[in-house]
């Protein structure tokens, strides 16, 4: 078949995709693997290599996908019921001051959503916002936009996360390089689009506590768990991931120190002892029976099974466009382009966040377009981080009405569409921006 033809069955499954995922609603997992069985066919591929795709790819990607967001996923639980947000809330804000108490939820945020699923974090949190503005009578936006734009960025940018995770798995990236990225891109992201624009845009738009909201001030006492053993546990994946990068740049294949820090910093170890720390001190510990921490980890699993399966469907997309011959034409052509790759995997990523609403879909498709192009030019090593981290922003751009976001924040906040537009929108492009502006500057510098 044509290059030609190649290139235009791609684009047309990727308006299809687009289509069944906003016009007939179809979920997301169906309409992946259903385009990719298309282009399969489409294509000419022989039927029973189609389905050797989809098999290839949804068990290549899972493989890591789904022991990485699962573990991610129980470890977090354990620290929402356990009440670790809260404390790490309260000892920062009791640290910074009530005047600074924009900075202190703008932190709060990153660090929960490390482990903690982002509408999770924001409606356990949410309390401590309607408790500010109700003491300072300040617009809740003045608190509000900080926490949620230190959660959204870490959501989006630092792993364990499910969207960071997807992609890094679909690219080929090592998660190491995504965290030191994820990490250096966010904390100046977080700053200019939390307290900075809080403050701006809180003198723009004063809301109050919705009427609608039933709200009672928590009480904190020294049941929770301390803020050094919630900030340990958060940060030991994390410190063991980055050791694992570290030493592989520092140490030679076969020295037994890199050997060491391999298996120990491989996420499927550093996430296992991160877990059953948090299944004995947050747990036992703490007064929860084995059969409890068994109930509360089940639970976990829940919302985390639909982010797996939609990244497997995203697996599954990329290995039918390389099998298919697509991805050889998409890195020819890409090769032969002025345009870096970590542009044009933010441009995908944008384009089908803003068609179509979920970040989880941009950043699955986005990675499935990009995979083959990354493959033929050969980028390896901490490019590809940054390109995670292109994929990530791209993805949270401009959310708007089509994401459930959108409607989380305009409920909780009281707001109109026209403000929630203004504040959480324009918050969320910031994000984007800044955080791709961070790694495409990086990129200058690191090949």
């Amino acid at each position: 078949m044509e290059d030609f033809s190649l290139i235009m069955i791609a684009i047309t499954g990727i308006f299809v995709l687009l289509f069944l995922v906003i016009r007939t609603k179809l979920h997301a997992f169906v309409a992946l693997l259903l385009v990719s069985l298309s282009i399969g066919v489409a294509t000419g591929m022989p039927l029973s290599d189609v389905i050797a795709s989809v098999e290839s790819g949804m068990g290549g990607t899972l493989g890591f996908v789904a022991v990485v967001v699962g573990l991610g996923a129980m470890f977090g639980k354990m620290l929402e019921v356990s009440g670790g947000a809260d404390r790490l809330a309260q000892t920062l804000i009791n640290k910074f001051g009530e005047d600074r108490a924009p900075w202190a939820l703008g932190i709060t945020g990153f660090i929960v959503a490390i482990p903690v699923f982002f509408d999770v974090g924001f409606i356990i949190l949410v309390p401590i916002i309607y408790g500010l503005a109700r003491k300072t009578g300040r617009s809740l936006l003045y608190y509000g936009i900080p926490l949620l734009a230190g959660l959204a960025v870490t959501h989006s940018y630092i792993p364990p996360t499910p969207g960071p995770i997807a992609v890094a798995n679909l690219i080929g990236a090592e998660l190491g390089w995504v965290i030191l990225f994820g990490i250096i891109a966010g904390i100046p992201t977080m700053i200019i689009a939390g307290p900075v624009f809080g403050k701006y845009i809180s003198n723009k738009i004063h809301v109050g506590i919705p009427d609608y909201m039933e709200f009672e001030e928590k009480e904190y006492n020294n049941e929770l768990p301390s803020f050094g053993m919630i900030a340990t546990l958060i940060f030991i994946p994390l410190v063991l991931i980055l050791a694992n990068t570290v030493s592989a740049v520092i140490f030679e294949e076969g020295n037994m120190i890199r050997s060491f820090f391999t298996f120990l910093g491989h996420p499927f170890v550093a996430l296992t002892i991160a877990t059953l720390l948090t299944f004995y001190f947050l747990g036992v510990k703490r007064g929860y029976s084995r059969q409890d921490v068994q109930e509360i980890a089940t639970k976990a699993l829940e919302p985390a099974g639909i982010i797996i399966l939609v990244t497997g469907a995203g697996g599954v997309l990329k290995q039918v466009l390389i099998d298919s011959g697509i991805g050889d034409i998409l890195g020819e052509m890409m090769a032969n382009s002025s345009l870096p790759p970590i542009v044009l995997a933010f441009i995908i990523a944008s384009i089908v966040r803003i068609a179509q609403g979920s970040a989880t879909v941009a950043m699955v498709t986005a990675a499935g377009l990009i995979a083959p192009i990354i493959e033929i030019m050969n980028i390896t090593g901490p490019l590809l981080g940054l390109i995670t981290i292109s994929i990530a922003a791209g993805a949270t751009i401009a959310s708007h009405v089509n994401d459930s976001g959108f409607w989380l924040v305009n409920r909780y906040f009281g707001l109109d569409v026209k403000d929630t537009l203004k504040s959480w929108t324009v918050m969320e492009t910031i994000i984007a921006l800044v955080g791709f502006a961070v790694v495409f500057v990086l990129s200058l510098f690191i090949r």
